[in-house]
């Protein structure tokens, strides 16, 4: 048992190590000496858990999936409606982008190796595909308007999603939950009739610091 748990706590590591990696230096920088060495154990320890650079990327995409669901499944666990589950992943996806080495490495990982076959987990189509449910399910609920239901809808907010990494990256934590929340507060206009768009909170959850996930 001791030794099963030691070699969880390797594997951890690696994953850990390698997202650091992935998101400092990018996809072809980060060797796996590298990595072996931040993670301090040996590279033979590092084949062990994973046979390849390309096996260690895709278990860092799975881990940010992880993540991610794991977010998800507490706030819809909550009784919020889909629409400010929505409103409240991108919260997270702009903070843990920032301060989640395994999230920020999943995306970067999604953008420079779109073309490696065959990825078992992208995560920019992972968090694109959960943000589309939410809407999805918004609309099956009542909760959007006939403009919120349309492809219009769906294109914009898929824009807004996916272009949070460039601006989280270029952005003061506060400013960046600042715009995001007006934003919100515009796109809402959009989604839902006039009348309740001021049912759902734009700002970032108080509880959001301890939603964003550490190895």
């Amino acid at each position: 048992m001791a030794t099963q748990a030691r070699s969880e706590r390797t594997r951890r590591n690696l994953i850990q190590a390698g997202a650091r990696l992935f998101k400092e230096h990018g996809y072809a920088s980060a060797t796996l000496g590298r990595i072996a060495a931040d993670a301090s154990v040996t590279k033979g320890a590092l084949y062990f858990h994973f046979a390849s650079k390309e096996v260690l990327a895709d278990a860092v995409q799975q881990e940010g999936s992880a993540r991610l669901a794991d977010f998800l499944r507490r706030q819809e666990e909550s009784g919020a409606p889909p629409l400010q589950v929505l409103i409240d992943m991108t919260h997270w996806l702009s903070r843990a982008l920032r301060e989640d080495p395994v999230v920020g490495a999943g995306l970067r990982i999604a953008h420079e190796c779109v073309d490696r076959e065959p990825p078992v987990t992208d995560f920019y189509q992972a968090w694109s595909r959960e943000a589309l449910r939410l809407l999805r399910r918004a609309g099956e609920e009542g909760e959007l308007r006939a403009a919120g239901r349309g492809e219009g809808a769906a294109t914009l907010l898929r824009a807004t999603v996916c272009g949070l990494a460039p601006v989280a990256g270029a952005l003061p934590s506060v400013e960046l939950a600042q715009r995001l929340a007006a934003s919100w507060a515009l796109l809402l206009t959009v989604l839902v009739p006039p009348d309740a768009a001021a049912r759902y909170r734009t700002h970032a959850p108080d509880s959001l610091g301890d939603l964003v996930g550490v190895v």
